[in-house]
């Protein structure tokens, strides 16, 4: 193609080029999906943790006179303007996999609309991050924009699934059969995962990583909370524990068990950094590690449910 070639055919000749069957630029781009989610998380509790939640202290500009941040605003507005721009990177990966997708879009309607729906998220996502600017870090909104952010790494975790073939309607592969409680079972465990993060935000709300020194709390007793966080994930331990003897006990061998046995491993690391935080003052870098792997779990409760989910019963 040259300039001289008509718009049209320009464009022709790039759809031709696109994808008519699932293939290795379909499942990267949702690999980078789940990955770019993930790492928002992690930013994101960089920008709160770092007391950077004002760095950029207005929206949709980072000042009333610059889009971008200053060098007068320092670390805070690097920090801060960074985890803006990631926003427009995942926009950016999610734009991409549904022109990957365009030319099945009615084959693999599954994955269209997944994709579909993480772009639209997106400026939904920047809008509740704008108002939580404007609201000065209003506890419940910044626990909406975080909770908006774990369901993404859930939808991204089911684009995986559906682009490998792991599960769904185009499975390339023969599921094992399990018991019949194993469906529930880890439906649970994905609901008291869900439940825990979710709790987990009004802790965070009441404690004292505020984003900026002064942002408002919740007013709720962070230690009572704590342990109110702490039962679901509990029974995210104990429903895992279950999935695992449920594997070996009936020799499964395939995704359900490295499904489970992934999910354990997150979980009791999670567990792990969630009573070393609290015990020794809740330091930063531990509160910003336990968010992301919050989300390593989040993704992991997901792709377990799910392989349950598809798996037929013994």
């Amino acid at each position: 193609m040259n300039a001289s070639t008509p718009l049209g055919e320009r464009i022709n000749r790039l759809v031709e080029r696109l994808p008519t069957e699932v293939d290795g630029r379909v499942r990267k781009l949702s690999i980078a999906s789940l990955v770019g989610q993930i790492i928002l998380i992690g930013t994101g509790g960089a920008v709160r943790l770092t007391s950077s939640g004002l760095g950029c202290p207005t929206w949709p500009r980072c000042t009333s006179e610059s889009l971008v941040n200053t060098p007068e605003m320092g670390v805070h507005g690097i920090i801060e303007f960074g985890n803006r721009t990631l926003t427009f990177l995942l926009a950016a990966v999610a734009l991409l996999m549904l022109v990957a997708l365009w030319r099945i879009r009615k084959e693999r309607r599954d994955l269209f609309v997944l994709a579909l729906g993480l772009l639209a998220s997106i400026p939904a996502q920047a809008i509740i991050g704008g108002i939580t600017v404007l609201s000065g870090l209003n506890p419940w909104v910044v626990g909406l924009h975080f909770l908006v952010s774990m369901a993404l790494v859930i939808f991204a975790m089911l684009l995986v699934n559906r682009a490998y073939g792991r599960t769904g309607r185009f499975m390339n592969r023969t599921l094992e059969a399990l018991p019949g409680i194993a469906a529930p079972l880890t439906a649970a465990v994905a609901f008291f995962a869900a439940l825990a993060v979710v709790l987990g935000v009004v802790v965070t709300g009441a404690g004292p990583h505020a984003g900026d020194a002064n942002a408002p709390r919740n007013g709720l007793d962070w230690d009572v909370i704590s342990h109110f966080h702490a039962a679901p994930a509990y029974l995210v331990t104990a429903g895992v524990l279950v999935a695992v003897v449920l594997a070996f006990r009936h020799r499964i061998q395939g995704l359900f068990r490295s499904a489970a046995l992934t999910l354990l491993g997150v979980t009791l690391l999670q567990a792990a950094i969630g009573f070393i935080q609290y015990y020794n003052g809740i330091p930063p870098l531990l509160v910003g590690s336990h968010m992301v792997v919050g989300a390593l779990l989040m993704a992991a409760a997901t792709n377990l449910a799910d392989v349950s989910r598809w798996s037929p019963k013994a």
